[in-house]
């Protein structure tokens, strides 16, 4: 068995509970069948993998979004909190190599990369906070443009007061409260 790809048992699992998951929070996927949703999961284990790994670090993956265009499916982190198993990670690898003193000991960029997901952009995350509430008491790192990120700078949103809000922060910090949200076409 691939390193990426799960056992039988491993797929049967996920699926149920992706499948609870999608039946339970109905208002986050209004019209969306789960049988489509399956089969195109069922077509792409490498896109299970990833949705195990979003699950396994606490994202709690759900159906966001569906592109008619593309015949595809977005799923996210819906954990009502950035997810437990990706805090405390700087931006990315520039800021890692960066950092002289108490390195954390992974960054957000990476993580992503090799749970085969990609950050949520700002709209992204302004959509997710459309469908629930999250990150109340946390933060998540965000996609950040070049122009900023080659200053120094890199963009998280959290929300509070009843608004999104998007800061900015040097690249190379990390707090025990700020991780990252994840996206995932299939």
């Amino acid at each position: 068995m691939d390193m990426k790809e799960l056992s039988q048992e491993q797929r049967e699992e996920l699926l149920e509970l992706l499948k609870s998951r999608f039946e339970q929070n109905m208002h986050r996927h209004i019209g969306l069948e789960w049988g489509k949703i399956v089969a195109k999961l069922e077509a792409h284990p490498d896109k299970l993998w990833s949705l195990q790994q979003m699950e396994r670090t606490g994202g709690e993956p759900d159906v966001v979004d569906y592109n008619n265009q593309t015949d595809e499916y977005r799923f996210c982190d819906c954990s009502p909190e950035s997810p437990d198993g990706r805090r405390s990670v700087c931006y990315d690898r520039k800021a890692l190599e960066e950092r002289k003193k108490n390195k954390p000991g992974n960054s957000a960029m990476e993580m992503a990369a090799s749970m085969g997901v990609d950050i949520l952009t700002e709209e992204q995350y302004r959509a997710l906070q459309l469908l629930d509430i999250f990150d109340k008491k946390t933060s998540s790192w965000i996609q950040t443009p070049s122009d900023i990120r080659e200053l120094g700078g890199a963009l998280f949103c959290d929300y509070r007061f009843g608004h999104v809000f998007v800061y900015h922060n040097g690249a190379d910090s990390y707090y025990s409260a700020r991780g990252f949200r994840s996206s995932l076409t299939v």
